[in-house]
């Protein structure tokens, strides 16, 4: 009774501020997401019958497909089954057309190649999104799980890098294409020589609850939507490769500076590049 009052009066406080927006109930919500210097962001939201305001919250980064509707579709049962809020926003090409612009966080400007204001970054969607979902569903949840696939995975590691501040409780990365490898020694976009990221961020990111997760059969070479320039080669023939590569330089580079790496890697048996099965996986892992 008392957590219910409470949770009443913090609902009541949200509604009356400028920023308000309708409250979600249990079951799916589609809405857009306004709050951030960005084109406003279509989410989709699914809350569990079983939520109460410490419920687990997991946001989800799809791929390069931009099918958000397929994603949500995927995690939602995984949701319901796992009491877990999962909300999952659309970055459409219209709005985010290349991979500087998703993939990358638009952390730098595509002309120019100069760093552009953080609060344009695709990056700094991801925090106020949160804060809504919480405001929205009445939550007193202070992070959350971050998760994305492929073109999505891209997103979650970068995002590791630039958002130190963030509060991610875990990071899923999982089936990465090709990675911004954690080496200073390795130009930008596929290191982090001239990334503007210095050691201390970098140990920051070390220390940080990471999974990356792999699927063994993801090994095609020949995928069409595989990244095949001469750096990501180098990383490996495919992702699954390229996984293992990212794994293997982060834990060098952290023993280079005499650190703990906090990272993970954990490999799904009998998946390829497709979301729907690595989601269950993931979904054992929201923290």
């Amino acid at each position: 009774m008392l957590t219910m009052v409470i949770r009443n009066l913090i609902l009541v406080s949200l509604l009356v501020s400028a920023t308000a927006h309708s409250v979600f109930t249990a079951g799916d919500a589609e809405w857009h997401f306004e709050n951030w210097a960005g084109p406003a962001i279509a989410v989709r939201t699914f809350v569990p019958d079983t939520a109460s305001d410490t419920t687990p919250i997991v946001i989800v980064m799809h791929g390069w497909s931009r099918e958000a509707k397929r994603y949500f579709d995927d995690w939602r049962a995984l949701a319901e089954a796992g009491g877990f809020v999962v909300v999952v926003p659309h970055f459409p090409v219209k709005d985010f057309p290349t991979a500087t612009h998703y993939n990358l966080g638009h952390v730098f400007d595509e002309k120019t190649g100069r760093e552009r204001s953080k609060s344009e970054w695709t990056f700094s969607a991801i925090e106020p999104l949160f804060d809504e979902v919480v405001a929205r569903t009445g939550s007193k949840q202070t992070g959350y799980t971050l998760f994305g696939h492929s073109a999505g995975a891209q997103f979650v590691h970068r995002f590791l890098y630039y958002m130190p501040e963030a509060r991610v409780r875990r990071y899923i990365a999982a089936n990465a294409g090709w990675y911004t490898m954690p080496d200073f020694d390795t130009r930008y976009p596929y290191g982090l020589e001239d990334a503007a990221i210095d050691e201390d961020r970098l140990i920051t990111a070390f220390q940080k609850d990471v999974v990356l997760l792999l699927g063994r059969e993801d090994q095609d070479h020949n995928d069409p939507d595989l990244r095949n320039t001469p750096e990501a080669k180098h990383q490996g023939k495919n992702r699954f490769a390229r996984g293992l590569t990212m794994f293997a330089v982060a834990k060098t580079n952290a023993e280079k500076l005499g650190i703990d790496l906090k990272w993970r890697l954990v490999i799904v048996d009998d998946a390829g590049h497709v979301n729907a099965q690595m989601a269950p996986a993931a979904a054992q892992l929201v923290e």
